[in-house]
């Protein structure tokens, strides 16, 4: 069997609450890195943020080599 090597682009709309757009930005880039919320229970508390609801919007495979 052949081996192929995927580019995979996904698009996500996050809705998450924060203090500022800038650290709604900051949290939702930090702790959404290649997997849904990566935040704790005491992250959330600690920087006082929630991340309500991620919705899948783009999963394409954009390239194969």
């Amino acid at each position: 069997m052949k081996t192929f090597k995927v580019v995979l682009t996904r698009t996500y709309i996050i809705s998450i609450k924060a203090e500022s757009k800038e650290r709604a930005k900051s949290f939702s880039e930090f702790y959404l890195g290649n997997c849904p919320d990566l935040s704790t229970q005491k992250d959330r508390s600690d920087k006082n943020f929630a991340i309500d609801d991620i919705e899948l919007v783009i999963n394409n495979a954009m390239e194969i080599i």
